[in-house]
């Protein structure tokens, strides 16, 4: 998974936890007696920026009676492959032609963007 994306769960973490313990209608310090920690701890994993293991996420909602789940997703690919497929069933003619009539589109739309309708080099 992207970094941006590990960041994105990782900072939803604290908010988790405390949800999870809202939810059950638990304390900070009840929730810190059923994991054998302290209040204070439990303040420091509700905190915007902590950063709990997976396993104290996992025992802290747990102990809220809630369940972690991670699932590994597949990353969508960076192109569109059904393009490219159509590009590679195309003659190299037919290629030229694509290739020609979206340059002719750009810079069509290149001088329509211009101010004044400038005229391109």
């Amino acid at each position: 998974m992207a970094r941006s994306g590990y960041s994105h769960y990782v900072a939803r973490a604290p908010n988790l936890i405390r949800d999870a313990r809202r939810a059950a209608g638990l304390t900070q310090t009840a929730l810190a007696r059923e994991l054998g920690t302290t209040q204070s701890a439990i303040a420091r994993l509700e905190r915007p920026g902590s950063n709990p293991t997976v396993d104290m996420l996992d025992r802290a909602l747990n102990a809220a009676g809630h369940r972690l789940e991670v699932t590994a997703k597949p990353a969508l690919p960076a192109v569109d492959l059904g393009q490219i497929r159509a590009h590679l069933r195309m003659t190299p003619a037919q290629r030229l032609a694509t290739f020609t009539a979206s340059h002719r589109n750009i810079r069509r739309l290149v001088q329509k963007a211009k101010p004044g309708g400038g005229h391109l080099a």
